[in-house]
């Protein structure tokens, strides 16, 4: 199902639960929907919003450079900025029920947490570049925020001050997306770089499995526990769903040599043994599977390796070739077309619904039970 829009292109929406009827509330779905339209008009001025809805407390958060709440109630709606968070646009927001905060960024640079009751700031943290991904674990209270410099920040955060645990980076791109699994206690992020990051927090081995599945910049995640699937999509239109239920295996760190680690021809730089040898310099480059340093005659096949994150066929050495095995080359994931430029993703597990939103000004909503089931 298609809906489209008349904005420049829709960056993100609510995805509104059935309502509840009780005494004092009762909700028709235009009703709200009017309300939302109405504050987007005297508020926004067609500029991209952010927004998060609580099921449970049915508020919604809309954002711009000042936060907004609303209570759905049979009250009349009120779009009332309560929140001065941040000097420019909101990039990303998130509401956590369990301790009434709001917590979000913007291109200040500035992560910030509110207080959702009486909109008092508790606390903040500049980031080194615009932060593009932000995600939180309410039991630990921890909050990942992934930038633009492809950096991944951890920080503790308490009623009012927070605590940096660490930093990692992984990404020759910027963070585009992340997403977070509280059950396995692992953290996915997509990049620029057309790559998803599965970093292993829970674990605390400092696992990083890297998935090459997209031929552009992943722009949006999403995560479905019951199943232990992954829902990466891009640019480049695709919807990739991963398997995360196998025992999938870390990319070797690529090996410094000299020459070729197969033949020992010298690469174009070894001046030495070109002249001792009397050969022509070649052009480096790398086994996926095992790592090594290897000529162009040396790596002449492709194989995809899905253990490893693989799933288009990638530069292999002979040997490494041969010992790949059928079973091994299984696919571990689905790809489908959403023909449009997504930037934004919602799956609702409990209708196996995914609902996308793209550059084309069109919001799509798949039926996702036949592969995430």
């Amino acid at each position: 199902m298609n809906i489209e829009g008349t904005q420049p292109y829709i960056y993100v929406y609510p995805f509104f639960p059935k309502l509840p009827s009780h005494p004092g509330c009762h909700i028709t779905s235009s009703r709200v929907l009017y309300q939302i339209q109405q504050y987007i008009k005297r508020e926004v001025h067609h500029n991209q919003v952010r927004t998060n809805f609580g099921r449970e407390t049915r508020v919604l958060i809309l954002s711009l450079s000042l936060i907004g709440c609303v209570a759905l109630s049979n009250d009349p709606g009120k779009f009332a900025p309560v929140i001065s968070s941040h000097q420019s646009r909101v990039t990303m927001i998130q509401f956590v029920l369990e301790l009434e905060w709001v917590l979000s960024t913007g291109q200040d640079k500035q992560f910030a947490w509110h207080c959702s009751e009486s909109g008092q700031r508790l606390g903040g943290y500049r980031t080194s570049a615009v932060a593009s991904g932000l995600q939180f674990d309410v039991e630990t209270r921890h909050v990942f925020i992934g930038d633009q410099s492809g950096q991944v920040t951890i920080l503790k955060l308490e009623q009012e001050n927070c605590t940096l645990v660490t930093t990692f980076r992984g990404h020759t791109g910027g963070v585009t997306a992340l997403c977070w699994d509280p059950v396995q206690r692992v953290l996915f992020s997509g990049s620029s770089d057309h790559s998803v990051i599965m970093w292993d927090i829970g674990g605390r081995k400092g696992t990083a499995i890297e998935l090459q599945g997209h031929n552009d910049k992943v722009q949006a995640l999403s995560y479905a526990q019951h199943t232990r699937q992954l829902i990466s999509c891009g640019g480049d239109g695709g919807i990739v769903v991963w398997n995360m239920d196998v025992e999938r295996q870390e990319t070797p760190e690529w090996l410094d040599s000299d020459s070729c680690q197969k033949c020992d021809q010298p690469f174009f730089w070894n001046f030495k043994q070109m002249w001792d040898s009397k050969k022509i310099g070649l052009r480096q480059h790398h086994c996926r599977k095992c790592g090594k340093a290897v000529c162009g005659k040396c790596s002449s096949k492709r194989s995809p390796i899905p253990l490893m994150g693989f799933e288009f066929e990638v530069r292999v050495c002979d040997s490494c070739h041969e010992a790949i095995t059928d079973e091994e080359r299984a696919p571990t994931a689905t790809f489908h077309d959403s023909k449009h430029n997504i930037v934004h993703v919602h799956f609702d597990a409990t209708r196996g619904w995914l609902l996308t939103s793209g550059t084309d000004k069109v919001i799509k909503l798949w039926d996702m039970t036949p592969v995430v089931s």
